[in-house]
């Protein structure tokens, strides 16, 4: 059993409203609603919220909701957390997070995350791109000389179930999954907002893959 799990929370302090905030055309989540819904290999997609107008918009996509305990939709709540009791409602083998404050998703993406989560037999695997920022005045190198590190940029995680369950969201054997720059990006505030806006756009009108 794979399971989908898109978090989203109702409060948001950067942009009011944020998971069902128009963007293109749509709610922030119907985007990343669709793109779990394409997939091949996901068997049941649920929405975690705290929020009635966010389960209301998950539920006219096609979705289902699970509602989340107070304690679960705080400024301190880990996502950890959320897995953890979504599990313990929901029994899966694997889950598959999918944040909705990355909404440009190539089609075919999360198949590929979970494929390769699979065939590499890794205890969780996550999307990115290869970071190489110092704070300025610490380095020293030549920017194409900095090794840099793999940094997650929250699109797709895959994770073993029964590892989140142990209170590992880790595990020891890691995959990284590079991806395209532009589907790096995420959305904080509403300078995201527009930049993002932007990218979709270009996303739907010139085929971007």
């Amino acid at each position: 059993m794979i399971l989908g799990l898109i978090p989203a929370r109702g409060g948001s302090k950067g942009v009011p409203n944020k998971n069902i905030r128009m963007i293109y055309g749509k709610p922030l989540i119907v985007w990343t609603i669709e793109r779990a819904l394409q997939s091949d290999l996901i068997d049941e997609v649920i929405v975690s919220t705290d929020s009635e107008e966010i389960a209301a918009v998950a539920k006219e996509n096609g979705v289902r909701v699970m509602m989340r305990p107070a304690e679960l939709a705080t400024d301190t709540a880990s996502t950890q957390d959320v897995m953890y009791y979504t599990l313990c409602k929901e029994p899966a083998d694997i889950l598959v997070l999918l944040q909705p404050t990355s909404p440009c998703r190539s089609e075919g993406l999360i198949d590929e995350c979970i494929r390769e989560f699979i065939e590499n037999d890794y205890d969780s695997l996550a999307t990115g791109f290869m970071c190489d920022y110092k704070e300025y005045g610490s380095n020293t190198l030549p920017r194409q000389q900095i090794k840099g590190f793999f940094y997650d940029d929250g699109n797709v995680y895959v994770i073993k179930a029964d590892q989140i369950l142990q209170g590992d969201r880790y595990g020891k054997k890691i995959g990284h999954k590079l991806i395209n720059r532009y589907e790096n990006a995420e959305i904080d505030d509403m300078y995201d907002f527009w930049l993002l806006e932007k990218i979709l756009e270009k996303q739907q009108t010139e085929g971007l893959e």
